[in-house]
């Protein structure tokens, strides 16, 4: 981080030098920005935050990247808006169906898990036990839908008294007890029928596991806080470079989180700081110019629309992406898209998937599609995905994600061929980038969950 504060030093030398007809010019360019941007959200003004110091480096020996770099790392985290989701906490006794119906009810994808036997003075560090996602709840789905050998080990530790207490006993005896445990393990995802979801959330499993129990088989989310004196420039590398999708925001005198950053309160920001010269001189640019898709057509991970829909959910755990296409069964063009987050319809919705032998990944987008339709829940567009062109500059693809809460657009040819996609992480990486030796320390003692 040091290597910031040569070039702040050097554009104090600079700014105290300037040649009056760049002032006039800088100027010049601030008051046609003020008369675009007319935005007065909490975001926006963040973003005129970053127009100010934007307008003080008329440095031609910097990048843009690097003018932006100095902007972000000038701002404290503790600017950006607080979400109102922060305030949203799921306790470890609470069960998973509560769980779910709980993300879902707040639209949420994540939420911090309250250790609920911390004793009153527990420092926030021993508080929390970390951050549970949607995906963490699609590994257990797919954990039940995978060979009995694995469960039947168990139960024989169970049996053999090599587990004697822990959260692995406890969910080996709610399997024991729930008297289905057959039809919850089918061999293979396409031995699932529409049956199976409406089975497992009735089940005692799915009802009485608690969020604490499942811990160590969760995909819990990396649990890293950042302190209020935090910046920007740090959020944005740790939301890009360092995959993680959301970031707390901690007061260290506090024993509770103060805000949760993710990914998409970036985009929405960026999106209200359309106008600003900072934002224009970057989100202008074509999607090509700035290296964008990163991922050729040939590596994207897909699922054809005749496979089974779990197959769709177990290779984007295995992948750790969260998003896949489906594709038309003769070709290469997308016909929808499904989501880490679309397992809610399996979960929540399993009565609309009663009718099917088997559920496809073009059963699932259909039943979603009129489950949408039916509640009232905008898509954007009739197939569930959104696109764009190669040609296409930044700024409309972060009005697309934007305005359509979504968090990932995938690029295509004239004739809907798929060529790419971009996510969230993708733009925020293209906003700005991590300077030699810029975290030193900072991970030391820590172990992510995205290094593996």
């Amino acid at each position: 981080m040091a290597s910031l504060q040569l070039i702040r030093e050097k554009d104090d030398q600079i700014a105290d030098h300037r040649n009056p007809e760049l002032v006039e010019s800088t100027e010049t360019r601030k008051k046609l920005s003020v008369r675009m941007w007319s935005s007065s959200s909490p975001e926006a003004k963040l973003g005129k935050r970053v127009e100010d110091l934007w307008d003080v480096m008329d440095q031609p020996q910097l990048t843009p990247t690097e003018k932006l770099n100095a902007c972000f790392e000038d701002v404290p985290v503790s600017s950006f808006p607080v979400s109102p989701h922060s305030l949203v906490e799921i306790n470890s006794d609470c069960s998973l169906s509560d769980a779910v119906q709980m993300l879902a009810q707040h639209r949420l994808f994540s939420a911090p898990v309250v250790n609920v036997r911390a004793p009153d003075d527990a420092s926030w560090i021993d508080r929390y036990l970390g951050i549970v996602e949607f995906a963490g709840i699609v590994v257990w789905v797919l954990q039940q839908s995978e060979a009995d050998e694995s469960l039947d080990a168990t139960l024989a530790d169970v049996k053999s008294d090599k587990l004697t207490s822990g959260p692995a006993l406890t969910a080996a005896s709610a399997m024991t007890h729930a008297g289905t445990v057959g039809n919850l393990s089918p061999r293979s995802a396409a031995a699932i029928s529409g049956n199976y979801f409406g089975s497992l959330t009735s089940s005692d499993i799915y009802k009485n596991t608690k969020v604490g129990d499942i811990a160590g088989s969760f995909r819990w989310a990396p649990f890293l806080a950042l302190q209020k004196s935090n910046t920007m420039l740090t959020l944005l590398l740790l939301l890009s470079k360092y995959k993680m999708k959301s970031v707390p925001v901690v007061d260290p005198g506090e024993a509770k989180i103060e805000n949760i950053i993710t990914q998409s309160a970036v985009i929405h920001m960026l999106a209200e700081c359309s106008g600003l010269d900072w934002f224009e001189n970057w989100g202008s640019k074509k999607l090509s110019e700035l290296g964008l898709p990163l991922m050729s057509p040939k590596h994207m991970i897909r699922v054809y629309e005749n496979e089974p829909v779990l197959e769709a959910f177990k290779r984007m755990r295995l992948k750790g992406i969260g998003g896949i296409p489906v594709i038309e069964q003769e070709g290469s063009k997308a016909v929808g898209n499904i989501s880490i987050r679309d397992v809610q319809f399996l979960l929540l919705a399993p009565e609309i998937y009663k009718d099917y032998r088997s559920v496809t990944a073009k059963d699932f987008l259909e039943a979603a599609r009129r489950y949408r339709a039916e509640h009232h829940e905008v898509m954007p567009s009739m197939s569930g995905m959104a696109t764009c062109k190669s040609d296409s500059t930044l700024k409309d693809v972060i009005r697309t994600l934007d305005s359509n809460k979504i968090h990932r657009i995938y690029v295509v040819d004239d004739d809907g061929n798929l060529e790419g996609v971009i996510t969230l992480r993708d733009i925020i990486s293209r906003l700005v980038h991590e300077p030699r030796g810029y975290f030193g320390d900072f991970f030391d003692g820590y172990t992510p969950n995205w290094r593996g």
